[in-house]
């Protein structure tokens, strides 16, 4: 796969498991046809996890990003980050946050001056960041936080899980579950739906996504005797958005929505909290789903799985979840060239 910039890459976490799968994924690139991309980090820790890892992957520094087009094939095109404590793998470091969220940063802000195509990031660990006064719940929201400052324009950014046979979109995400249905209300399904609209027809060429919603309760609350919030909630935004010329259905009962011949009924299903869309998606793409974020002003996808810190540079790790983010972000490019 080839296109114009590369692609940007962010370390993550280099206590887990993104340096394993970085490093896995260039060394079967010819294998994967990967995109061309760049990771912003640090040589010596990747070097090392090569090593760990019984790799043999060449690595060279770059100056700028253009140079990484022409190094692709032969070394994994490195761009130094900030200077980067020891390293051990699977163990966790505060002093690494840092250099994490400044990768994320300089990542963004080579897309933002068009010396870089998209962003795929490497799992972070939320819980280490914020021992060092990280004050954003993870990588989304200071994703969208990043497009204000360097795009200056204000994001509201949607979560979507996506493989080949399943889209799903949490519409509430990392919340307790007792706190679900008080978050739930008209507008947030209304703009949510929008924004997974548009972005469905601009970067993944539907040109009119069918977009369905579960219910919250079981059986979609039973016409009322399970639950009100289908009745009062979710049914009338589903009808708002069709009056506005948007096809979306339900509420459906969640239970029968992710059978095969379900599946064949919509583009994408969007869910009222967190389990509900990412159990289905897990149980049937576990090692190929990708972390898309809809309603950025720029391309990111991520793998979808987190450090798993007790594998880090035993070459356990997976790297195909990776792979299918690289290969996502550069279908996405080319849909919006």
């Amino acid at each position: 796969m080839t296109q114009k910039k590369p692609l940007v890459v962010s370390m993550g976490d280099p206590a887990g498991v993104g340096p394993d799968i970085i490093l896995s994924a260039w060394a079967n690139r010819k294998n994967h046809n990967l995109p061309a991309f760049y990771v912003i980090g640090n040589k010596h820790c990747l070097q090392t996890r090569a090593e760990l890892m019984g790799l043999k992957v060449p690595l060279k520094v770059i100056q700028t990003p253009a140079d990484s087009a022409s190094l692709f094939e032969t070394a994994l095109p490195v761009y130094e980050s900030q200077p980067l404590a020891c390293v051990q793998a699977g163990q966790l470091n505060p002093d690494h946050g840092t250099f994490i969220v400044d990768a994320i940063k300089q990542g963004v802000h080579a897309i933002s001056n068009n010396q870089a195509a998209a962003l795929v990031t490497a799992p972070i660990h939320k819980a280490n960041l914020y021992q060092t006064g990280f004050s954003f719940p993870g990588h989304t929201e200071y994703l969208a936080h990043l497009s204000e400052e360097l795009f200056d324009q204000k994001a509201r950014p949607v979560m979507m899980l996506a493989s080949n046979i399943l889209k799903v979109v949490p519409l509430t995400i990392h919340v307790p579950l007792k706190d679900v249905p008080g978050l739930l209300n008209q507008d947030l399904i209304i703009e949510t739906v929008k924004i997974v609209a548009q972005d469905l027809q601009s970067r993944f060429g539907i040109k009119q996504p069918r977009i369905f919603l579960t219910g919250l309760n079981p059986h979609a609350g039973e016409e009322g005797t399970m639950g009100s919030e289908e009745i009062e909630i979710i049914a009338p935004a589903i009808a708002k958005l069709k009056q506005q010329g948007l096809n979306v259905s339900g509420p459906f009962s969640a239970d029968t929505c992710f059978h095969a011949k379900a599946r064949k009924q919509y583009d994408v299903m969007i869910a009222m909290y967190h389990d509900q869309a990412l159990i289905p998606i897990k149980s049937l793409s576990f090692d190929e789903g990708v972390n898309v974020t809809l309603g950025l002003p720029f391309i990111r996808t991520s793998p979808d799985h987190g450090t798993a810190l007790s594998i880090a540079g035993t070459g356990k790790a997976d790297p195909l979840s990776f792979v299918c983010a690289l290969k996502m972000a550069a279908q996405q490019v080319q849909l919006l060239s």
